[in-house]
């Protein structure tokens, strides 16, 4: 038989929703999964057939672009930014609900994003925020940080945010006011377009995520 098909999944937020979404679909991983003290990274599933690997969210979309992994479940942030042709997201999951926005200290006195050509943003996500000011006829600089982006306003080192928003809590504690949505956002399931064309095993795995509708 061919070797087993891999499956990634985010660490984070996403995965407590993401499993109950996976098991109704078949995708079961095996009981040492669930140990918070298990720093494995690769965990073999009750379908015997395949696996299950645990990276970071924004690492699972290059897995599977990479062919990798053959399959698995990001935030459609994370597609967006990356853009990468040899991703397929062919269900929205449902799940992750949050939104891509942008934030400015308040009361900040700030020119509003229409009267302004340039400014310098700090962002998880350069790609995406460029393409997105670009439409507006803005250029923006971006400085790219993996964390703490609510920081940034207020040691200098941009004026605005691009940030994913929940609740909006973190930005208000950190005297952040949402000012403009880039896009909703939902966990998808993701597959490699080729794997979907030469194994019947990920178009038969997209089917069962999508019967779930």
């Amino acid at each position: 038989m061919s070797q087993a098909l891999t499956f990634a999944v985010p660490k984070g937020r996403i995965l407590d929703e993401a499993l109950p979404v996976m098991a109704r679909a078949g995708v079961v991983p095996e009981a040492g999964f669930h140990d918070k003290d298990n720093r494995a990274l690769s965990f073999a599933c009750e379908n015997a057939d395949m696996r299950i690997i645990r990276v970071r969210a924004f690492d699972v979309a290059t897995f599977v672009a990479h062919g990798a992994a053959q399959a698995g479940i990001v935030g459609s942030d994370v597609v967006e930014e990356f853009d990468y042709p040899e991703l397929y997201a062919p269900v929205d999951l449902d799940i992750g609900h949050c939104r891509l926005s942008v934030a400015e200290p308040r009361d900040s006195g700030l020119e509003p994003l229409g009267k302004i050509s340039h400014l310098r943003i700090a962002t998880k996500y350069p790609s995406l925020t460029r393409r997105y000011f670009e439409r507006q006829g803005i250029q923006a600089e971006c400085v790219k940080l993996n964390g703490a982006m609510e920081l940034a306003p207020s040691l200098g080192l941009s004026q605005r945010i691009v940030d994913l928003v929940s609740t909006g809590r973190t930005l208000a504690e950190n005297g952040l006011v949402e000012t403009t949505v880039l896009m909703p956002v939902s966990a998808r399931l993701i597959v490699n377009r080729a794997a979907m064309k030469t194994d019947p095993r990920v178009a038969a795995l997209v089917e069962a995520f999508r019967g779930q509708g």
